[in-house]
């Protein structure tokens, strides 16, 4: 994602340095030789250079503003990687990081827990959040695509928004910091769920069509819609973002797409968690993380009175994915009279 957000910047005119993890030396490489990702199997603008992560100091010496692409397992070391550069010139910096984490005051979405990372040599950092609808190798292929920016300096969201807009990329902001993150990190979570209706049909020998179980997926993505507001209010979110482009809109895109649909289709089929896992090779699955967090979150009552049986889709997900638990679906569980 963090090299298909490139091409909008390109496109707008910017000179744009991708600079790598140290996970993403095979990536840096292929851009250099030939401009394609493979990831993202298509060629990306020329005006894009890629740098190693040794790069890093080089490629922000005079760069105006900060793109963070890292998962959210990788915000640490980002935090940590950028402190110097952005202590010695701050700058804004906007993420596409999705998740949550969990402090021992509370709940914060990502944007606040890289300026927390940062409070003590970057004091004035406010992420700007970029949050979906968007699946980078759509976006890499300019295909029309609206997303949401928010953050806690309106000026800073006016001006990614500037830089970033072009005909077919689409962003508009939010003054909800809080629910449009805890949707972006959500749906990662409740894509599994949706995905579950996939893999039951599939189970009991049905192909793709008009008929499978796209009732039984649509009951659990308006229970998914209904719980994200939720949490989104009980964080001090609003409730409203569950059914916009934050929730419903990325849900949307994550269950057609997305890594977590596919885990979820596997789960349905009859597969524990670490079996579906292994099958899906090596790929991040930030639902877990997502998941880990809001479970300790429910047994520390960090989420003010909501407890797992206001969540009842959210606690059978975490059964699933945390503790290989076999599939029940019980539908009068998830839909008490």
């Amino acid at each position: 994602m963090g090299t298909a957000l490139c091409v909008p910047l390109a496109d707008r005119g910017h000179d744009v340095r991708l600079i790598g993890t140290p996970l993403d030396e095979a990536s840096v490489g292929a851009l250099t030789r030939s401009h394609i990702h493979p990831g993202l199997g298509c060629a990306v603008p020329t005006a894009i250079r890629a740098f190693p992560v040794t790069g890093l100091a080089s490629a922000c010496a005079d760069a105006e503003a900060i793109v963070l692409g890292v998962s959210s397992a990788g915000l640490g070391w980002a935090a940590e990687a950028l402190a110097p550069e952005l202590a010695r010139a701050p700058r804004p910096v906007a993420m596409v990081t999705k998740g949550l984490e969990l402090a021992d005051d509370g709940v914060h979405v990502l944007s606040d827990a890289f300026a927390r990372a940062l409070r003590a040599r970057v004091p004035g950092c406010a992420p700007v959040a970029v949050c979906g609808p968007c699946i980078a190798g759509e976006l890499a292929r300019r295909v029309p695509t609206a997303v949401v920016l928010t953050g806690r300096q309106p000026e800073l969201v006016a001006a990614f928004q500037a830089w970033l807009e072009t005909p077919y990329y689409h962003p508009r902001p939010s003054p909800d910091v809080i629910g449009v993150q805890v949707c972006a990190a959500l749906k990662n979570a409740y894509a599994m769920g949706v995905g579950l209706g996939a893999g039951l049909h599939a189970r009991a020998g049905g192909e793709r069509g008009s008929v499978a179980m796209h009732n039984l997926e649509a009951a659990l993505f308006a229970r998914s819609i209904l719980e994200m507001g939720r949490v989104a209010s009980a964080l001090g979110g609003e409730p409203s973002s569950a059914w916009g482009l934050p929730g419903s809109g990325d849900l949307t895109v994550t269950c057609n797409g997305g890594r977590t649909g596919r885990f979820g289709a596997l789960l349905g089929r009859g597969h524990r968690a670490r079996e579906a896992r292994a099958l899906m090779g090596d790929v991040t699955l930030e639902c877990l993380d997502v998941l880990g967090v809001l479970e300790r979150a429910l047994a520390e009552r960090q989420l003010g009175t909501l407890s797992a049986a206001d969540l009842p889709l959210l606690s059978l997900l975490i059964d699933l994915a945390l503790h290989d638990a076999e599939l029940a679906l019980d539908l009068s569980r998830l839909f008490p009279a």
